[in-house]
């Protein structure tokens, strides 16, 4: 990324696009960011060659010059759809040549938020998220928006919270999020389920489980009193809550590794669960 592309990205909200449909969602949802946050917007295409991320082209396919040209007009179209969708003027677009998990990692250093489709091109139909969104969520330096179902527009920012260095700064977006949205935080931390057949407890959670979800929320509640907050602890599977409480959201944060997992994973299983399954747009934060 030369001086001048850097300088575009650096605290611009970044979009990712490959003329998939997945991608004009993505447009739509950074341009919300983008106008929310008064940052600006920078659209991004990487082109490969030879084998580009851009539709077929007809059997005499034209060269690299014909890649670019149309990878320009691409970016172009996202532009524009960005500025009708309400980013503002500050929209700007750029074609960069390499990977697109090297261009938007680099870009990743310098952006407010990076935000991807689920799925681009190119990739085998049974497979329901892209790399390039796995990748962003494992290694890049700022949130990662990634468009999942539609869930609820005008729903909470859904918060999962389980005590962790990592989940302190989801927890710090969310509260960001919902500030901005001008909606509340529904923050939900799963407790450990009971065995099968056991006997369900007559009391409420174990405190233990309250007092860390409190403790996780208290300084937040301080720097933005105007948020609702909706505080939850529920016995289930973490993933299996988190999905389901999903489907009426507006968006769901979680960390990019919560607490237990092995040291070298550095997507945790919670994260990659609600990437594939959420039923609504999902922010990975890493710290």
């Amino acid at each position: 990324m030369s001086g001048a592309e850097a300088a575009s990205a650096a605290g611009a909200v970044v979009v990712g696009v490959d003329g998939s449909r997945s991608s004009r969602a993505a447009v739509l949802l950074a341009a919300r960011e983008a106008r929310l946050r008064g940052r600006a917007l920078h659209v991004v295409h990487a082109l490969t060659t030879p084998v580009p991320l851009l539709p077929p082209g007809p059997p005499d396919a034209p060269g690299e010059g014909g890649l670019r040209d149309r990878a320009e007009t691409l970016v172009a179209e996202a532009v524009e759809t960005a500025r009708a969708a309400g980013a503002g003027g500050r929209v700007s677009g750029a074609v960069l040549p390499g990977e697109a998990l090297t261009v938007l990692e680099t870009a990743s250093r310098s952006a407010a938020v990076v935000v991807l489709g689920s799925r681009g091109r190119g990739e085998f139909r049974a497979l329901l998220l892209g790399s390039t969104a796995v990748h962003l969520a494992a290694h890049g330096h700022c949130p990662l928006l990634v468009v999942r179902g539609e869930g609820d527009a005008s729903g909470p920012v859904l918060l999962g919270v389980d005590g962790s260095p990592t989940g302190a700064a989801a927890a710090a977006f969310a509260f960001e999020e919902a500030a901005l949205r001008g909606t509340g935080v529904r923050a939900l931390h799963a407790c450990t389920p009971l065995p099968p057949g056991a006997p369900a407890p007559s009391g409420p959670p174990d405190g233990e489980e309250e007092r860390l979800l409190a403790e996780s929320l208290a300084g937040l509640r301080e720097r933005h009193p105007d948020v609702p907050v909706e505080q939850s602890v529920v016995r289930g599977g973490v993933r299996e809550t988190l999905i389901e409480a999903s489907a009426d959201a507006g968006l769901l944060v979680v960390g990019a590794r919560g607490r237990g997992g092995f040291a070298g994973l550095l997507l945790g299983s919670v994260s990659q669960a609600v990437l594939h399954h959420a039923r609504c747009p999902v922010a990975v934060v890493r710290p």
